[in-house]
């Protein structure tokens, strides 16, 4: 499965943005879909997970409340709503998929990665 990722931008403090990750060469309902992100000079940061039959998501405690991680099948594509951002939500965005066991929130469980897509929050 081939992923893209895209929706980034410059926003506000309190601002919103959504992210999309679309795939193509097999539905993403085979799979479990996560997002991550990383600061300059930050390790890979997990911040949401879906698991592949929609029922299960997983967020990170600092965008609880914050983030909303849904699906589109018809459009076979993964979005993660941003709310309320904030200037350390400033990152790199990546989408990525797996097929393991559920639930999983360490980026080397994730065999497929889309490219990332910046978002940037100004104070």
């Amino acid at each position: 499965v081939q992923l893209q990722a895209s929706g980034g931008g410059l926003v506000q403090t309190g601002g919103s943005l959504r992210l999309s990750c679309t795939a193509s060469g097999r539905t993403l309902s085979y799979y479990h879909m996560a997002w991550f992100r990383q600061a300059p000079g930050k390790e890979q940061q997990f911040v949401s997970a879906l698991s592949s039959s929609g029922r299960y998501t997983s967020y990170a405690d600092s965008v609880k409340g914050r983030f909303t991680i849904s699906r589109d099948n018809d459009k076979n594509t993964v979005y993660l709503q941003m709310n309320s951002l904030k200037p350390e939500d400033t990152a790199v965005y990546y989408c990525a998929a797996n097929q393991d066991t559920w639930p999983r929130t360490a980026p080397n469980h994730f065999s497929y990665w889309g490219q990332g897509t910046q978002v940037t929050v100004s104070s």
